[in-house]
C-alpha cells in the first residue's frame, strides 16, 4: 500500500511555469536579464581521442549523468589489462557506429574510470538480451546510428536507433533521468535494463544486483560493484509511463549454489530477481509514434530514497517541462560570465569550457539530505548539500579556484563534503580521490588541503576553519601514506623505496606551503611555520649540476640513470623533469634563483616551447597525446598548466601574452577531437575560463592572479555577493595579443599581478591590447 501511494504521486501533473527571463542576485533584490547561453555549448566538444566527455543529459553538478554509451570494451583481455578501454572513460566515442545504450552515471574527462550503472535501451522484433558486437550489431540489442539524427544540448540528448526506427530522446533533474523513446507500430517492443553493463568493465566488477518488479509500471533495485570504488552502491527506481505487459530476465551467474529459489521458473514474470550478472527485459505493444517514457532516478541511500527523489524532482511525465526546467538551470551557470569575443567558434568553446567546468563534482545525497558515507553507514548532509567524485589532483589547480570565484557557496559545500569525508575516514584523512563513499587514492599529494587553504584564504569560509584546518594537518601528517614518512624524516622521498619520488616531493611541499597560509590567515604560528618548514623540501630534489629536479636515493646521492625528457622511470608520474622541474608554484622567486635568475629562466621558459619532445618519450603514458603538445611544454596533463605564467616572476611577463594565446587556440578547438588532452573533470577547461578572462591562479592558496593575455573582448563576471567585474579589452583581436597596459578601476597596474580580494569588489579591469610587445610593462 505504501508502494502504490508513492507511485500514485509520481503521474501527478503540475502547472508549467514560463521560461524564466531573469535571475536574482544572490544576496540582493535585484533582479538582471539571463541570456539563452546555451545555445554556444557543444556537448560533443571532447568526445574522442582523450577529451573523454560524454555528450548526454546532465544538469549543473547533477548526479545524474545520462548519456549514450558506444561500445562495450573489456577492461582485460586474456587476463591482461587492454589499453582500448582507455578510450572509453566517458562511455562514449564520437567515431563508434553503434550505440549499446543509455546509462545513467559517468565521469567527465578523467584519466581512469567507473560507473556507466543502469543501462537502458528500447529495441523493436525479436528480443536480444545481449548487447553484440560493434562488428555485427544483429547480435545484440545494440543499434547503428548516424550524427546526422543526432542531438546534443544542455540537459538534452536525442538520436535516432536506425536498427528499430525508434527516436531516443533524454533529460535531466539531478536525480532522475528521464527517457522519452518514440517507437514504430510494433507487437514486440522491449526495453532492456542491462545491470551487468559498466564502463571500465570486467566479469567479476558487479558483486551484487537486485531488482524488484513492484507493479506494472515500477521496478526497484540496486547495483554493488568492486571497481575503481571497490565498495560502490547505487539504488534505483525505474517507473514507466506505460505499463509492459510481460518482463523477464536472462541471469550469467555459474554459482554452484542456488538456493531453494531454484523451485520458481524466474526467467519469466517473476517479481524478484538477483545475482551478480542480470540482464532485464520489459516487453509492451506499441502504435506508430507512440511514446514511451521512462523516469529513473537513483539514490545513494535506498530504494525509497530514490522514490523519493523521483517524486520531489520530476512529480509529471512531461518530457519538455524536464527539458526546459534544466536549460534554464544550465543557463543560471552560464549567465555568472557573460563575454564577447571576437568569433562564434570563441564563444562555443568558452561556454563549453563552462559546461564541462560546472559538471562536477556531482551532488551526492538524496532529498532529504541522506547519503551513504565512507565508513558505509547512512549520513545526514546538515546545512550543506553533499559532493561526490573529487579529481583532487587535477581540479585544486584551476577548478576549485574558478569556484571560489564564481562558484563560492558550492566550494565552501564541496570543503565541508571533504570535512565529512574526514571524519568518516578510519586513517582521518581528507579524499585524495573520492567518489560514491569511497576512496580510491588514485594520484598523488593531498591536495584537499589545497582547496581548503584557497577558500580560507580568499574568505570564502562557511564551514569550520578550525576544524578544517586541524584536518588538513592531520593528514599531512600520516605518515603511512605514499613515502610520507620518508619525506617528513629526510626533507624528500627517496626514489628506491617509494616511486614517483620527485613528483611527490614537490606536490607535497606545495601542499605543505597551502597549509602554512591557511595557519597564517587563521594566526597559527606554531603550524605555519612547521609547515613553511616543510615546502622547501623542493630544493632537495634539485640537481645543480643537471640543473633539473632529479630523482634521489635513500643514501642521499641522486639516481645516477636520468633523462629530464623521459617520463618513465625518472621519478615523475604523467610528465617529464623538464616540465615538472617548473613545478614549484608557492616559490616561483626562489626557483628562478635557483635555476640561474631571471634572463636564464626566462630563456629555459623559451626553449620548452620551441624544444621538440619525440614521441618515443611518451608513447607508453596514456594520459599524454602528441595533441597536447607544443613543443616539450604539455599542456594535455595538469603539472605545466602555470608554466606559462612563470613569465611574471621575470623581467619578461610580455613573453607569457603570446602564448597564452596560441594555447588558447591550439588546445581549444571546437569538434570532437577539439580538447588537446583529458579535461580531467573541468580542470582543463577552467584554465580555459581564467585565461581567455586574462588572469590564472598560479598558487592556489594565494590571494594573487598572475595576469596574462585575455582573449575575450569584453566579459562581465556576475558574482554572488551582487558585485559584477568588468574586464574590457581594448583593440583586441587575433593580432593584438600582447598588452600595452593594464588599468583597474582607471588605476594602472604596476605589477602583472591582481588580488582576489579586490576581484571580489567589482570593478573595471581593462587591457590594453597591441601587436607588439611592451618590454618596458609593469617596470
Amino acid at each position: 500500500m505504501v508502494l502504490l501511494a508513492v507511485i500514485s504521486t509520481l503521474f501527478l501533473g503540475c502547472t508549467d511555469k514560463a521560461d524564466q527571463k531573469e535571475v536574482t542576485k544572490t544576496g540582493t533584490e535585484e533582479h538582471i536579464s539571463m541570456q539563452d547561453l546555451t545555445r554556444y555549448v557543444d556537448p560533443m566538444i571532447g568526445t574522442a581521442k582523450m577529451g573523454h566527455t560524454y555528450p548526454g543529459a546532465t544538469v549543473p553538478f547533477g548526479s545524474v549523468q545520462l548519456s549514450p554509451d558506444t561500445d562495450t570494451i573489456p577492461y582485460a583481455v586474456n587476463g591482461k589489462y587492454n589499453p582500448d578501454v582507455y578510450k572509453y572513460c566517458a562511455g562514449y566515442q564520437y567515431d563508434d557506429k553503434t550505440i549499446v545504450g543509455f546509462s545513467h552515471t559517468h565521469f567527465s574527462g578523467t584519466g581512469h574510470s567507473d560507473l556507466g550503472d543502469f543501462l537502458v535501451m528500447p529495441t523493436v522484433g525479436e528480443l536480444q538480451i545481449n548487447p553484440g558486437t560493434e562488428e555485427h550489431p544483429e547480435s545484440g540489442y545494440r543499434s547503428t546510428f548516424s550524427h546526422d539524427n543526432e542531438t546534443a544540448e544542455p540537459a538534452y540528448y536525442s538520436v535516432e536507433l536506425e536498427d528499430y526506427g525508434i527516436k531516443a530522446e533524454l533529460t535531466a533533474s539531478s536525480r532522475v533521468g528521464m527517457h522519452q523513446y518514440t517507437f514504430p507500430e510494433s507487437d514486440d517492443a522491449h526495453i532492456v535494463l542491462d545491470l551487468m553493463s559498466g564502463i571500465y568493465n570486467y566479469d567479476e566488477k558487479n558483486v551484487w544486483t537486485f531488482v524488484r518488479v513492484e507493479n506494472d509500471t515500477l521496478v526497484t533495485g540496486y547495483r554493488q560493484t568492486n571497481g575503481w570504488a571497490r565498495t560502490r552502491k547505487v539504488y534505483f527506481a525505474m517507473a514507466f509511463s506505460k505499463p509492459f505487459v510481460k518482463y523477464g530476465q536472462a541471469n550469467y551467474d555459474d554459482n554452484v549454489y542456488k538456493g531453494f529459489w531454484r523451485k520458481f521458473d524466474q526467467s519469466e514474470n517473476f517479481p524478484e530477481m538477483a545475482g551478480e550478472q542480470i540482464r532485464t527485459y520489459f516487453d509492451f505493444k506499441t502504435e506508430e509514434g507512440e511514446k514511451i517514457k521512462i523516469k529513473f532516478a537513483i539514490s545513494p541511500v535506498s530504494t525509497r530514497g530514490a522514490l523519493a527523489n523521483m517524486k520531489a524532482e520530476i512529480p509529471h511525465w512531461d518530457f519538455d517541462k524536464v527539458k526546459r526546467e534544466g536549460r534554464e538551470l544550465w543557463n543560471r551557470e552560464l549567465n555568472k560570465a557573460l563575454v564577447e569575443t571576437d568569433s562564434e567558434e570563441d564563444m562555443v568553446n568558452f561556454y563549453t569550457a563552462m559546461y564541462h567546468a560546472f559538471l562536477g563534482p556531482t551532488e551526492y545525497m538524496d532529498v532529504s539530505g541522506k547519503y551513504r558515507g565512507l565508513d558505509m553507514n547512512i549520513h545526514q548532509a546538515d546545512g550543506f548539500t553533499n559532493y561526490t567524485s573529487f579529481s583532487l589532483w587535477d581540479t585544486y589547480r584551476a577548478l576549485h579556484p574558478l569556484f571560489n570565484l564564481m562558484q563560492p557557496e558550492r566550494n565552501s559545500d564541496m570543503v565541508q563534503s571533504m570535512l565529512a569525508h574526514y571524519d568518516q575516514s578510519v586513517h582521518s584523512m581528507l579524499p585524495v580521490w573520492s567518489h560514491y563513499a569511497n576512496e580510491n587514492w588514485c594520484m598523488i599529494g593531498y591536495h584537499s588541503v589545497s582547496v581548503i587553504a584557497d577558500a580560507i584564504v580568499k574568505g570564502n569560509t562557511g564551514f569550520d576553519v578550525e576544524r578544517a584546518l586541524e584536518a588538513c594537518v592531520q593528514t599531512a601528517r600520516t605518515g603511512y601514506y605514499d613515502g610520507l614518512q620518508y619525506y617528513m624524516d629526510m626533507g624528500y622521498v627517496p626514489e628506491d623505496k617509494n616511486g614517483a619520488s620527485v613528483s611527490k616531493t614537490l606536490e607535497y611541499a606545495y601542499d605543505d606551503w597551502a597549509i602554512a597560509q591557511a595557519a597564517k590567515k587563521l594566526g597559527k604560528d606554531d603550524i605555519y611555520e612547521e609547515f613553511m618548514k616543510r615546502s622547501e623540501n623542493y630544493k632537495n630534489v634539485y640537481d645543480k649540476a643537471s640543473g633539473f629536479m632529479r630523482p634521489k636515493l635513500s643514501d642521499g646521492s641522486f639516481k645516477k640513470e636520468f633523462d629530464p625528457l623521459d617520463t618513465h622511470g625518472q621519478g615523475f608520474i604523467e610528465g617529464n623533469s623538464w616540465n615538472y622541474s617548473l613545478y614549484v608554484p608557492h616559490a616561483p622567486g626562489t626557483m628562478i634563483e635557483m635555476m640561474g635568475g631571471k634572463a636564464r629562466f626566462s630563456e629555459r621558459l623559451d626553449s620548452l616551447f620551441t624544444m621538440e619532445l619525440p614521441d618515443k618519450y611518451f608513447a607508453k603514458t596514456e594520459d599524454i597525446s602528441r595533441e597536447g603538445i607544443i613543443g616539450n611544454y604539455v599542456h594535455g596533463n595538469e603539472p605545466s598548466h602555470h608554466v606559462v605564467y612563470l613569465y611574471n616572476w621575470t623581467d619578461t611577463p610580455w613573453k607569457s601574452q603570446d602564448k597564452i594565446r596560441m594555447i588558447l587556440k591550439a588546445m581549444y578547438q571546437t569538434g570532437a577531437d577539439g580538447l588537446g588532452g583529458n579535461d580531467d573533470f573541468g580542470q582543463m577547461s577552467a584554465w580555459y575560463i581564467f585565461s581567455s578572462l586574462g588572469f590564472y591562479p598560479v598558487a592556489p592558496g594565494s590571494e594573487d592572479y598572475a595576469l596574462g593575455s585575455p582573449a575575450v573582448k569584453h566579459a562581465d563576471i556576475r558574482m554572488e555577493n551582487g558585485n559584477i567585474l568588468e574586464i574590457t579589452a581594448e583593440n583586441q583581436s587575433e593580432e593584438n595579443v600582447f598588452v600595452e597596459r593594464v588599468e583597474f578601476n582607471g588605476e594602472p597596474l604596476k605589477k602583472p599581478f591582481i588580488k582576489h580580494s579586490d576581484l571580489l569588489k567589482g570593478g573595471t579591469l581593462t587591457f590594453y591590447m597591441t601587436d607588439k610587445p611592451n618590454k618596458a610593462l609593469y617596470k
